[in-house]
C-alpha cells in the first residue's frame, strides 16, 4: 500500500497543472459517498414489468404533449405557494 501511494505521488508530480485538476476532480468524485454508492450499486437486472412499461409510456406521452418541456422550477415552487425569492431567503 505505501509503495502504491508513493508511486501515485510520483505520477502526480509529473502531471501538467491541467491534468492535476482533472485528477483532483476524479479523486473527489471517487471519495464522494453518493458517487461511490452509485458506482458500487448492483446493476438493476430485474425485468421490466407491465406496470412499469405503462408508466414509462405515459410519461413519454405527457412529455411529448408539452413539446418536450418539463415543469419549471418556478411552477413547482408555485404549487407550494413559494417563489424563487423565498428559496434565496432560506439560503441566507
Amino acid at each position: 500500500m505505501a509503495g502504491t501511494k508513493k508511486h501515485a505521488h510520483e505520477l502526480i508530480e509529473r502531471l501538467a497543472p491541467r491534468q492535476i485538476n482533472a485528477v483532483v476532480g476524479l479523486l473527489e468524485a471517487m471519495l464522494d459517498p453518493v458517487s461511490r454508492a452509485i458506482a458500487e450499486a448492483p446493476i438493476d437486472d430485474e425485468p421490466e414489468g407491465e406496470q412499469e412499461r405503462q408508466a414509462v409510456a405515459e410519461s413519454k406521452t405527457w412529455f411529448a404533449q408539452r413539446s418536450h418541456q418539463g415543469i419549471s422550477h418556478e411552477e413547482v415552487l408555485a404549487d407550494f405557494g413559494l417563489t424563487p425569492n423565498d428559496c434565496n431567503k432560506q439560503r441566507e
